[in-house]
């Protein structure tokens, strides 16, 4: 401040005591003032986007690869497993042949009041009512969906390596023609991939054998038009889901097809041109007799006609079309799941600017809320009564209860924060805790789930923009995070919440891991690679069909 400004300030205070000051001086006075405010707001702010939007933390950086190192360097020691991480459910009957079964979200002691960004005050407990369906039967021995048999990326077992490199624990590797980032899909001996050519002019499912990695048949499907591409992404990206008997796999402007275990096309669905900017992305969901598949529909530019997004429903045996709601033109890249509240299910889509939940019979909309942001890939997961759901980029994380009508904003939203969560991947509910990474920042945070309380955040690596794609899984008692580069940071779950080591394949990975028998499969820009503890072979059950 000049020294005329502080003559300027004595001579407006004299003026205001006694009645005499200038126009000039009041003038000067107010200029000063207003500077100084103006620097004051502008460093809260500042501090205030550090904290919520970058995630540093006093734990600094954890992971980051020394620039001496290779690539494919050797991971830490190893840790020791603990015992599965989902609670079985005595409680739910054993489902039929051709139905689904309902596994319980994690349950466990309430925890402290709530902390950031609360909407409402957080839940009593866990409703027993609420859960994710699972399909039942011989699927919960292996990963027959996108993102496994819990469809939540939890996993049972103790029995997984925790450590790996690209040499170290790899059973067997296998070169994957064409580009794709559809995640393994596996049953008995068999392992299911989708590939494009990198036009997208073709478009096809892969099967592996379990055993060694032998590719066994490829078959195209029909009918490709290509669509407009995000270069991340790719005509491949979504996972197939398999009942055994047939595969089902979603192509965008491709359709929707179904393979048996063959190779042999046994029918093919059509669903019109998608127009929506980077692509498709979303996944089928195998739901009873139907597969459920949404795709948005919106271009960049505004001023060209876009055509309404959709929910439909197909039925599996045959292809037909069993019902259609349109949707509102929006982007979207995101898979749906299947979800029982009492005695109504309940099919939930995290959607652009809102959640909603659909009759899986008719495709009535049950309810829904807003609050994502625009653009949303992550899939919801499902604990303690609660649906949660991301949006990005580094947008909120809302939790809601599930089994209302119409607009459930300020009635059903039990907390959110304001930003700092997925953009592409999932989240991970393990027990009290939720996980979510900050795929913009590659920061990882963990939340009290039952009232959205931070407790602690980690910096996986160096700081990337867009630098994660898989979705986590947690298993023997750990969290595991993979980034694109093909580092997966194994982590202790909360509230201990710290990194433990860092296994690192070398090779671009964007897909997300499958987990049978003890083995992890990932599926990278080049391979597919089987991650196992020693070179015992597994005994697997062979399929015999024509």
């Amino acid at each position: 401040m000049t020294t005329q400004s502080l003559r300027a300030a004595r001579r407006l205070r004299s003026g205001l005591i006694f009645g005499r000051f200038t126009p000039g001086e009041v003038s000067a006075f107010l200029f000063v003032v207003a500077g100084v405010l103006f620097v004051v707001a502008l460093v809260a702010l500042s501090y205030s986007w550090v904290l919520a939007s970058s995630g540093q933390t006093a734990t600094g950086t954890v992971g980051a690869k020394p620039a001496s190192a290779a690539s494919g360097g050797s991971s830490a020691s190893h840790a020791t497993h603990s015992s599965a991480v989902v609670p079985s459910r005595p409680d739910v009957a054993a489902p039929s042949s051709d139905t689904s079964a309902v596994a319980s979200g994690p349950s466990g002691a309430t925890q402290s009041a709530p902390a950031v960004a609360s909407s409402t005050p957080a839940v009593a407990a866990a409703d027993p009512a609420v859960a994710m369906v699972v399909p039942g039967g011989e699927a919960m021995k292996y990963w027959s969906r996108w993102r496994g048999p819990s469809g939540q990326g939890v996993v049972e077992g103790n029995n997984y390596p925790d450590t790996w490199s690209d040499t170290a624990n790899v059973i067997w590797k296998i070169k994957v023609p064409g580009r794709g980032h559809s995640s393994p899909i596996v049953w008995a001996d068999r392992i299911f991939l989708t590939t494009a050519d990198a036009d997208g002019t073709k478009r096809s499912v892969l099967c592996f054998q379990r055993s060694d990695g032998k590719l066994l048949w490829q078959t195209a499907v029909p009918d490709v038009v290509a669509e407009k591409l995000y270069a991340k992404n790719s005509y491949a990206s979504a996972s197939v889901s398999t009942d055994g008997q047939r595969v089902y796999a979603y192509f965008g402007s491709a359709g929707l097809a179904a393979f048996d275990f063959s190779g042999k096309l046994v029918w093919h669905a059509p669903l019109g041109t998608i127009s929506l900017y980077h692509g498709p992305g979303g996944s089928p969901l195998l739901y009873k007799d139907r597969l459920i598949l949404y795709q948005d529909q919106r271009m960049m530019d505004r001023s060209v006609a876009t055509p309404p997004g959709f929910i439909v429903a197909i039925d599996k045996a045959t292809g037909r079309e069993l019902w259609r709601q349109n949707r509102d033109p929006q982007p979207g890249w995101g898979t749906p799941i299947a979800i029982t509240v009492g005695d109504r299910t309940e099919i939930i889509v995290s959607g652009s600017r809102r959640i909603s939940a659909y009759d899986p019979g008719t495709g009535k909309v049950f309810w829904s809320c807003t609050g994502n942001t625009v653009e949303v890939v992550p899939t919801p997961v499902v604990a303690l009564g609660m649906v949660f759901a991301c949006s990005g980029r580094a947008g909120p994380t809302i939790a809601v209860r599930p089994g209302g009508s119409g607009d459930v904003t300020a009635t059903h939203v039990v907390w959110s924060t304001p930003k700092g969560s997925s953009f592409v991947p999932s989240p991970l509910v393990v027990g009290d805790y939720l996980y979510t990474i900050n795929d913009m920042a590659s920061v990882v945070s963990s939340h009290n789930a039952r009232t959205g309380e931070l407790i602690g955040q980690l910096r996986l690596g160096e700081p990337q923009r867009e630098g994660f794609s898989a979705s986590p899984v947690a298993v023997g008692g750990k969290i595991f995070f993979t980034n694109d580069e093909g580092d997966t940071f194994a982590l202790s779950p909360a509230p201990d919440f710290k990194l433990l080591h860092v296994n690192r394949l070398g090779e671009r990975t964007l897909a997300s891991p499958a987990l049978v028998d003890g083995r992890w499969y990932f599926r990278t820009q080049d391979h597919l690679i089987c991650i196992g503890a020693g070179a015992k072979p597994l005994v697997i059950p062979r399929i015999n069909r024509d």
